[in-house]
């Protein structure tokens, strides 16, 4: 393997062409759950393969010397300064694109890697702001498989007053009255669609709209509104968090009292 291909292999963390799902078809959604299935609260059991995949990529690698060609040319009023969203890797992407994600996307890198347009990003966090805002604080449900995901997804829980399911997904969650830990949220945000897929399936069969972090290769067919960022970097993550937070709190007419330092974790 070359020392570009090492690489961005690392920079873009777990991003395997194995974690990429089958495209599904135009406009169709996941077959509805019985209502009366039973949910399994799981044992305790070893990490899935996302998880090991996390666990075992290096957090931030310095990797290839970060450039600013991150966005089109045109002037933008970002949420804050384009250095910060670069140093935090917001707009590395994967060696893999899907078609839906094709429009955020800038350009690619000669490592392979696409670079997400992050003016696309900022402009995409205000909208998910105005929509969130829209909303009961508690009747926002947050959610993330992803060991990155999981810290800053429970910080934006807490500072917006949301709930916060993270780490496995129980089936039922949203679909099965009889399960204990069931809930009725009014919309659902999830830190990536394919670790969160379970999530998404449920929020699509009660027709629950879905905000998702979304990078390269992603599906967005089921996606209500996509929000394009790397989704596997712990401090692209603790950003992307932290502003929509601070955002929302921000459209409903509180003062955001939370720094970006209380989103990120040390592990």
């Amino acid at each position: 393997m070359t020392e570009d291909n090492a690489n961005a292999q690392q920079e873009g963390l777990d991003a395997a062409e194995a974690e990429i799902d089958e495209e599904p078809a135009e406009g169709a959604g996941p077959a509805a759950e019985p209502a009366d299935e039973e949910a399994v609260e799981p044992a305790d059991e070893t990490p899935d393969a996302t998880e090991a995949d996390e666990a075992a990529a290096a957090d931030e690698p310095a990797g290839p010397t970060l450039d600013d060609d991150v966005m089109s040319d045109e002037e933008a009023d970002l949420l804050i300064p384009v250095e910060d969203y670069l140093g935090a890797g917001v707009h590395i992407g994967t060696q893999q694109k899907t078609k839906d994600m094709e429009r955020f996307i800038h350009r690619v890198r000669t490592d392979g890697l696409y670079v997400l347009d992050v003016s696309k990003t900022d402009s995409r966090i205000r909208t998910a702001a105005d929509f969130l805002a829209n909303y009961a604080p508690e009747q926002i449900l947050v959610t993330s498989s992803r060991q990155y995901g999981r810290f800053p997804a429970e910080k934006f829980a807490e500072a917006v007053g949301a709930r916060a399911r993270t780490g496995r997904f129980i089936p039922g969650t949203l679909t099965n009255p009889k399960y204990d830990g069931y809930i009725e949220p009014d919309v659902v945000v999830v830190t990536d669609p394919i670790g969160d897929a379970q999530a998404v399936k449920e929020a699509i069969t009660v027709g629950i709209p879905v905000i998702a972090m979304c990078d390269s290769n992603n599906q967005t067919s089921n996606v209500d509104l996509v929000v394009p960022t790397n989704n596997k970097g712990r401090k692209a993550l603790s950003v992307v968090y932290w502003l929509l937070a601070n955002e929302t709190l921000d459209r409903r007419g509180a003062e955001p009292s939370y720094a970006l330092d209380d989103f990120e974790s040390l592990v």
